[in-house]
């Protein structure tokens, strides 16, 4: 297992190391106190030996009184390696002899600061060797006393204790030279001492502790991971063992809470997406953080391409900024509802109601944001409905009030116009053509009549819930008379009517009269949608069903309107009832077809009225039977 270089085991190396330098160093610096000590004392007591030695020769030479052979030993003596010098002093203090020039009078004498050194301390805590600082630098001063023995009465007095003092001087810079030259090896030893130290620590650190550490980090990382099976070796009853089972057991505990919100996650999961509503979860920025299945299927794109993105590239701008309704929820801090229509893939319409719910954080203030989609096609439909049932109902009140307020006027004028045409038939004498003319002019007036009289019949029928009844219609004998019905209006208005009635045998199953006034109100809108030399084409195609078709090329309807135009009361005809198209969709319907409308507006438009043919229509009303 490779080591790496963490902030633990840097610290600790560092501790180590500097552990280790620290007692080195404080080593080192005792035993070089205590060798330059040693040193010293050994030089002192070598010092001490040469200048009891040099003593006993000076009294022997003394003795003899030979002078010059004492200087000799002063000089030879003075000559030898480390020593600066020998200086041989009367009782007075006054220098006899010297190996080396002698020193200025001010150093030799008592209150000298070279002096003092000794002489500062009473005579029994006097040593015999110190280090004193000279003009020539440190030395060690040896002083041996020339004492008076019995031999030198002769030339000293009897009562006199000491004959001079033997100062011997060694440089004490070369016995520091050597401390240091020692000590400098001293010290390479302890650092390549300390390094070795410091390697060995960090070994066994490294394998008793630090491979066991590496252990617990490897497993953590592994069960971060998501492999939660891993665990650490326990050998081991020291604290790391003790350790790894606690780290274990905690291991343990954390896999089962884990599993547990797992299962929970998925049981949730499961149940979110059994929910038809789509259900989305945004962050402040708008970001789809979770999404269920019918929400995924609403935009038509799977998770990993919706996590991550915004709302609105997410629905693909089925609401705008202007009226988002997760703005507006991050914005008051309230729920808000919207709803708009969104197109299918197959090119249909589906309207949803959009509600964003908060999602409050630890701190009070919006974290999150729920928009849940629901589909309220089938509930639009069928308040619809219901608004068109409420609709038919003011409408069916309206027509038996006005086809009961009809009749009366309509039966009296019928009557007059049936006695006109009593008195200008061909059987009363004195006909004249300008009898002949009213007698036309009546009976187109009693024709009109009596489709009127059928129309305020039909609305009593419609209040009443009744529905017409069905036959056979020839189309060709029909849109005849409806072109022929159309005529004056078409002249009126400049408009040329073409008509193409199809096969000879074309027939349907519907109610002649009602099937008139679909066309005959189609024809009408579509005169007046004309301008002046406007072209309407009337037409019959075979088929299932069969098509009867309406076209203009007049000023077209707008796109917004096209699906309105068959709404009661509404007209886009200034002076219109808008209940023409709402009445011929209705009977068209009865008849098991139907009204589509295809226009370009400044281009004009064509209606096909689609009825299935009389064999399909008979059979079908059969079944039903």
């Amino acid at each position: 297992m490779r080591l790496r270089l963490s902030g633990t085991t840097a610290v600790l190396a560092v501790g180590i190391t500097l552990a280790v330098l620290v007692a080195c160093v404080a080593g080192a610096y005792l035993y070089s106190l205590h060798h330059f000590r040693t040193l010293m004392a050994a030089t002192s007591e070598t010092a001490l030996a040469q200048g009891e030695l040099i003593r006993v020769a000076l009294e022997h030479q003394m003795i003899e009184n030979d002078r010059s052979l004492i200087e000799k030993m002063v000089s030879s003596f003075g000559a030898q390696a480390g020593v600066e010098s020998v200086l041989i002093l009367d009782r007075k203090g006054e220098a006899r002899y010297s190996s080396a020039p002698l020193p200025a009078a001010s150093d030799l004498a008592i209150g000298s600061p070279t002096c003092q050194a000794c002489h500062r301390f009473p005579p029994e805590g006097r040593m015999a060797s110190r280090v004193i600082e000279t003009r020539g630098g440190t030395m060690l001063r040896t002083v041996v006393p020339i004492r008076n023995r019995e031999p030198c009465y002769s030339c000293h007095a009897s009562n006199q204790k000491i004959n001079g003092i033997l100062i011997v001087d060694i440089d004490a810079a070369r016995i520091r030279a050597t401390m240091q030259r020692d000590l400098r090896w001293m010290v390479a030893g302890s650092g390549l001492l300390a390094l070795l130290l410091v390697a060995a620590i960090g070994g066994v650190f490294r394998l008793a502790v630090m491979r066991r550490l590496q252990r617990f980090e490897t497993a953590a990382r592994q069960i971060a991971a998501g492999h939660l099976d891993r665990r650490v070796p326990t050998g081991g009853e020291d604290t790391i063992g003790w350790l790894a089972r606690e780290f274990n057991s905690m291991a343990d505990s954390m896999t089962g809470l884990v599993g547990e919100v797992r299962d929970e996650r998925e049981r949730l999961e499961r149940v979110i997406n059994s929910i038809d509503d789509g259900i989305v979860v945004l962050d402040v920025e708008r970001r789809v953080i979770a999404a269920n299945d019918a929400f995924l299927r609403r935009t038509g794109r799977v998770r990993g391409e919706v996590l991550g993105c915004t709302c609105h590239d997410a629905t693909a701008g089925l609401c705008g900024p202007q009226d988002c309704p997760t703005q507006a929820c991050l914005h008051t801090g309230e729920s808000q509802v919207r709803i708009c229509e969104r197109r299918t893939a197959e090119g249909g319409s589906v309207w949803e109601e959009v509600q964003s719910s908060p999602i409050l954080g630890p701190s009070g203030r919006i974290a999150q944001v729920v928009e849940v989609w629901r589909d309220i096609s089938s509930r639009r439909e069928s308040e619809a409905k219901l608004a068109e049932s409420h609709r038919l109902a003011s409408l069916g009140m309206l027509a038996s009030g006005f086809s009961h307020e009809m009749n009366t006027p309509l039966a009296t004028i019928l009557a007059c116009v049936e006695g006109i045409l009593r008195s200008t038939g061909p059987e009363k004498a004195g006909a004249s053509e300008e009898r002949e003319r009213i007698a036309a002019s009546a009976r187109i007036a009693r024709e009109q009549l009596l489709r009127c009289r059928g129309i305020t019949q039909h609305f009593l029928r419609l209040s009443s819930g009744k529905g017409s009844s069905t036959e056979v219609v020839d189309l060709e004998a029909t849109l005849a008379a409806v072109a022929r019905l159309i005529g004056p209006t078409a002249a009126a208005h400049a408009v040329t009517v073409e008509v193409d009635p199809g096969p000879a045998d074309l027939r349907v199953r519907a109610n002649e009269a009602d099937l008139q006034h679909v066309l005959l109100n189609l024809l009408l809108n579509a005169v007046e949608a004309c301008g002046s030399h406007g072209k309407v084409r009337l037409g019959a195609i075979a088929g299932d069903p069969v098509i009867l078709s309406v076209a203009d090329d007049g000023c077209g309807i707008a796109p917004q309107d096209q699906q309105r135009i068959f709404e009661p009361f509404f007209s886009l005809r200034k002076g219109g009832t808008g209940l023409g198209l709402f009445l011929s969709l209705n009977f068209v319907r009865r008849w098991g077809g139907d009204i589509r409308v295809k226009s370009v507006p400044g281009e004009g438009s064509t209606f096909e009225v689609r009825i299935p043919p009389a064999a399909r229509s008979a059979s079908g009303l059969e079944a039903r039977a």
